[in-house]
């Protein structure tokens, strides 16, 4: 008798189908459980989630590792922009500082070969600024330091750059100080590189204008204003400010002191010109020294001795003999 043999394929297609149908229930059984609002059953899914959930940590290693390799790029070019600013900031700074070395030395030698003494008794008094409380002035404000603090009319103040007013009223603990932006300020300034001499007017605005320059082709917006010095007013070379041109066409000068933040004012102590009362010796030429007097010796011998007579002229004889000789 023969034997019948069976196909591998009869008794894999059943236990796929059992399988598949187990899938589905459990699925169905899944989906149904997640759908019930119960508090065991919300424990329960915490519970599953808590347990199968880190085993997938593993598939996003990659993407993880990705994303902080492209973090580490970024910050390594942002890194490697920043070195190179750096770099460019320290070659400028290194040219900075060999020019700052070289005007050094030269203004040492400079100072040496002039022979200049430098005043030590150019010093400061620092004051607080303090509320104003009105005054003629539109731009003026009140510092704490005053005639007891050896404080006088006219002397500069300045804040920690540039220069801010002068003294106008000294009382005993406090002084007024007019700002250089007032109407009633001037005061002579010098536009450097030029040198072109000049009066810095105020008229209450942020930007003061340059009144009576020499040549105005010569000034450049950018260039430098400092205190000129002339006429004993102000210690000469004190930062005022730079050049800029107006909206109305005018040469003006942005001021270098910080008018928004004035806390201390420093008062510059001037010292009182010596008067000059001999302008002769100035513009006149030098006398020279007296010789001996030579008069008397010129007198003596114009006059005759004492005892003798004078020695008649011959004009007068010939006339004495022509009236005889007619008689």
């Amino acid at each position: 008798m023969a034997k019948t043999r069976t196909d591998p394929e009869e008794f894999s297609r059943p236990l796929r189908r059992v399988l598949v149908g187990l899938l589905v229930l459990f699925l169905l059984g899944l989906f149904l459980l997640w759908r019930i609002d119960s508090p065991r059953v919300e424990r329960l899914r915490a519970a599953m989630i808590d347990r199968f959930l880190p085993s997938f940590e593993w598939a996003l290693v990659p993407v993880t590792k990705a994303t902080d390799m492209l973090d580490q790029f970024q910050s390594y070019a942002s890194l490697y922009e920043q070195n190179q600013e750096l770099r460019r900031e320290l070659q400028q700074m290194k040219a900075w500082k060999e020019a700052a070395l070289q005007l050094e030395q030269q203004n040492a030698r400079l100072l040496d070969l002039n022979q200049v003494r430098l005043d030590p008794k150019l010093t400061h008094v620092t004051g607080q600024v303090l509320a104003d409380s009105g005054s003629p002035f539109r731009q003026s404000v009140l510092i704490n330091v005053g005639s007891r603090d050896g404080i006088l009319d006219g002397w500069a103040t300045m804040d920690g750059i540039g220069l801010v007013g002068r003294i106008s009223g000294v009382g005993e603990r406090t002084s007024r100080v007019i700002l250089l932006t007032d109407t009633n300020s001037r005061i002579p300034v010098t536009v450097q590189p030029s040198g072109q001499k000049a009066i810095l007017s105020g008229d209450n605005s942020q930007l003061p204008p340059l009144d009576f320059l020499e040549d105005p082709d010569e000034v450049r917006p950018g260039d430098r204003v400092v205190s000129s010095g002339d006429g004993g007013m102000f210690p000469s070379g004190i930062l005022v400010g730079q050049v800029v041109m107006g909206t109305d066409r005018r040469l003006r000068v942005t001021l270098s002191a910080d008018y928004q933040r004035l806390e201390f004012l420093r008062v510059l102590r001037s010292h009182e010109l010596q008067p000059i009362t001999d302008a002769g010796a100035l513009i006149a030429p030098p006398v020279l020294p007296a010789g001996p007097d030579t008069s008397d010796a010129l007198n003596t011998e114009a006059v005759p001795a004492r005892g003798t007579l004078p020695e008649a002229e011959p004009n007068a004889d010939a006339s004495s003999e022509t009236d005889g000789g007619d008689g």
